[in-house]
């Protein structure tokens, strides 16, 4: 039986959200990969999910990939899944998929959770276009990033942590001009979940005055 790479992904917080499949494919996979194992380890016990994991991250990639390559051309199962998330959108995984498919071993990703396309479906901005941005450049290639996003027509979509989130609504401001239609989504599927809805200097106000924990999703309109 050839080798084969699927991509599961696992809930963003809301365990009801894991799909059959999923569970089925992750409980026959030969080995799990997992982008840190004591995450994962609570949500593949509370599916029964017992297979043997291994840990797989940005840091350890490119080392971990050449071992996979030598499993799957055993003919092993392996499912790739990321903390949370579909794995390689703003998360490892890109790197592996390449190889795989550059060494002709078949991989198949699994529909399911991903933190932006409730957070640009709920919005009320216009989705029949798009840009995914994921993070920014912490530092190098940030100011660049904003400029080239300037005349950008289509809505925008950016992932921040809590402790940048101030600074980046008040660089877009800065580029986008503070009345720039923008949503911001936290806590998807949470117990916490929220939206707030606005321009980018409401936006701004209410995080002043509001606590900012969790992972944010911004969806800011186009020019």
């Amino acid at each position: 039986m050839n080798g084969k790479l699927y991509l599961v992904p696992t809930p963003i917080g809301n365990l009801e959200d894991m799909t059959f499949r999923a569970i089925r494919i992750l409980k026959e996979a030969d080995l799990i990969l997992a982008e840190d194992t004591r995450t994962s380890a609570p949500m593949l016990k509370h599916f029964g999910i017992s297979g043997k994991v291994f840990s797989h991250h940005q840091h350890n990639e490119h080392q971990s990939t050449q071992e996979i390559m030598k499993f799957l051309g055993e003919g092993k199962q392996i499912a790739l899944i990321s903390d949370a998330g579909t794995p390689a959108i703003s998360d490892p995984g890109f790197y592996l998929v390449r190889e795989a498919l550059k060494n002709d071993f078949p991989v198949e990703c699994l529909p399911g959770a991903t933190a932006f396309v409730p957070a640009l479906v709920n919005s009320g901005l216009p989705n029949d276009r798009f840009v995914f941005e994921g993070f920014l450049p912490v530092k190098k290639g940030r100011q660049t990033r904003y400029l080239s996003l300037k005349e950008e027509e289509r809505t925008m979509i950016f992932y921040e942590s809590p402790h940048r989130l101030l600074k980046t609504l008040e660089e877009m401001i800065s580029h986008f001009g503070a009345e720039r239609q923008t949503s911001v989504s936290r806590e998807l599927t949470k117990l916490f979940e929220e939206t707030v809805r606005g321009t980018l200097a409401e936006i701004k106000t209410y995080y002043e005055t509001h606590p900012v924990k969790g992972e944010f999703v911004l969806i800011v309109g186009g020019k």
